[in-house]
């Protein structure tokens, strides 16, 4: 006998009152504070700089230890919200979260010392652990399986945009006024956007899956397994089709991350290219390919997902592998007048699977495990991820060069490629068997 769905909170009637409306209203809210996210992660890039001068002093350990230091507490929290995130109302803690963040990045404008700066990304961290794993579950149940993929695009353009405000309100801040003021500017928007989350329905977990079949909805809750529980992580290492999903998901991560990471360094000590033009050129390609590429992939989904109930992984798994090619050729052609273009090409083609890859995430569950299935996601892949590729890299550029330790990019992404189309077979398989 399966366990209900419906968590605390407003009743159903209450919580899909608005119907398409407050869909939107809900997309564009925790859209924008996706943007916000990632802002907040990169303005301290924009003015490290700065903190390497007085009163600071900080060296380059210090400095790298700053987004380090984020990423570990925000991969260790995600689990403890994702259990949160699916035992009752998701509004609430995602408000928390996201006011707790914001504070954390206006505190660090106020640091005097690198224990101060260190533990206020720290804090940072717990609030974006909050919003990461509970929001792709709250946004979930406000869109059809049918749109849903063009709904986790628009929410997941907010990255590359995101970003690369992080780096422009970094810079004008710095520039005209202080490195203290760039993190007050970051973290002023999120105390309002809080507020007005608390405002958002919280619609029953599984209300638009309503009336699918049971080949087209993902398994319920078994009997005696409460959502929010540490058992619901042990019950989704069992489910292969996640499983593979997940691990293509580390292995994508782990070549966005090294990419992102050394690719402006790349293209000046390798391919000789001014370091201005290298930093903001490739932040410009970032910017583009991330927002068309991004909508691109979530629109095919939906349009693929008329086909198959796999086409999330399927798109993501075949996008991926043609990008292998294009990442080769940026790293191995010599002339700006190959590398440039195949540049554009791997980003775009890469770019296309963030929509359709988290879409895949939620729906492969019950909808009362999602915000634990996201939360795991998250642990997975950044600690095989990004937190592992830019120091391997470097590492490997140490004994070698960096031209040559680059060259592992595509070879991570040709593994999640494969993992991805694994997931797809396997994932058709439980269906055929459901």
């Amino acid at each position: 006998m399966p366990v209900a769905l419906n968590g605390s909170g407003p009743s159903p009637e209450s919580g899909m009152r608005g119907g398409k409306r407050t869909g939107i209203v809900a997309l564009a809210v925790l859209a924008g504070i996706n943007l916000l996210n990632y802002l907040d992660r990169y303005v301290v890039s924009a003015v490290l700089p700065d903190l390497k001068r007085a009163p600071m002093h900080l060296n380059d350990f210090e400095l790298g230890t700053l987004m380090s230091g984020f990423l570990v507490v925000y991969m260790l929290a995600a689990p403890l919200f994702g259990r949160l995130g699916d035992r009752g109302s998701r509004p609430r803690p995602i408000a928390i979260g996201v006011f707790l963040w914001s504070l954390a990045t206006g505190l660090s404008g106020l640091a005097r010392n690198y224990a101060e700066l260190l533990t206020a990304r720290a804090l940072v961290g717990i609030g974006e652990a909050a919003y990461g794993t509970i929001a792709p579950s709250l946004l979930a149940d406000y869109f059809a399986r049918r749109t849903r993929g063009r709904a986790f695009a628009i929410f997941n353009m907010a990255i590359p945009v995101g970003a690369a405000l992080g780096y422009i309100v970094g810079g004008v801040m710095r520039q005209h006024y202080s490195w203290h003021a760039a993190f007050y500017v970051a973290g002023i928007p999120g105390v309002f956007l809080a507020l007005w989350i608390l405002r958002l329905p919280d619609p029953p977990r599984g209300a638009k899956e309503a009336g699918e079949s049971a080949a087209d909805s993902p398994a319920v809750m078994p009997h005696g397994l409460q959502p929010g529980s540490w058992a619901v992580y042990l019950r989704l290492l069992r489910q292969r089709p996640y499983v593979l999903t997940v691990l293509g998901y580390a292995a994508y991560t782990f070549a966005l991350g090294g990419l992102a990471f050394w690719m402006p360094t790349f293209l000046e000590q390798v391919r000789g290219i001014p370091a201005e033009k290298a930093s903001a050129g490739f932040g410009e390609i970032v910017v583009l390919t991330g927002f068309v590429g991004t909508f691109i992939g979530g629109w095919l989904g939906d349009y693929w997902l008329r086909y198959s109930r796999q086409a999330y992984l399927w798109m993501s798994g075949w996008v991926t592998l043609l990008a292998v090619p294009a990442v080769y050729l940026t790293l191995a052609a010599g002339a700006p007048s190959v590398f440039y273009p195949a540049l554009i090409a791997a980003e775009l083609l890469l770019f296309m699977s963030t929509g359709p890859v988290n879409t895949a995430i939620v729906n492969l569950v019950s909808p009362a495990e999602r915000a634990s299935a996201v939360a795991l996601s998250i642990l997975a892949i950044h600690l095989l991820g990004d937190v592992l590729s830019p120091s391997i890299i470097g590492a490997l550029a140490d004994v070698s060069s960096l031209g040559a330790a680059v060259m592992i990019v595509p070879g991570a992404v040709a593994i999640g490629a494969v993992l991805w189309l694994l997931a797809a077979r396997a994932g058709a398989v439980v269906a055929a068997t459901a």
